[in-house]
């Protein structure tokens, strides 16, 4: 038997990222880190984000990834099979992080007020 793990999904090199992981470790949070650039997205979690938190949040319409799509590839996305589709094919349109509860909560972006419910000091 496990105990459950968070686990924070982004890339190490994003802002927020760094603010998030950093916010976790001075509240004595365990996580583990995936590395949507070293492991890739992860297809069989897609569909339980999209669930919990809605394909249009997860994909970042205001980062440079999106804004350097052509605007046939913007304008496929139009919901979540293509928007689960642009996720695989580019990591970086992910809203980061995507963080995955011990309690079961997804949540996608940083906001420490929020976080402290979910997973803030044991």
């Amino acid at each position: 038997m496990s105990t459950p793990t968070t686990t924070v999904y982004g890339i190490p090199n994003c802002d927020t990222v760094k603010k998030a992981r950093a916010w976790l470790a001075d509240q004595g949070v365990a996580y583990q880190f995936h590395d949507f650039k070293k492991q890739g997205v992860p297809a069989e979690r897609l569909p339980g984000w999209i669930a919990a938190v809605g394909w249009e949040k997860l994909v970042n319409r205001q980062g440079t990834t999106w804004r350097k799509l052509d605007a046939a590839t913007q304008a496929a996305v139009h919901d979540a099979a293509s928007a689960a589709a642009l996720m695989q094919a580019q990591p970086s349109v992910i809203k980061r992080p995507v963080v995955e509860w011990a309690s079961g909560a997804t949540t996608v972006g940083f906001d420490a007020s929020r976080w402290s419910e979910l997973g803030g000091p044991i």
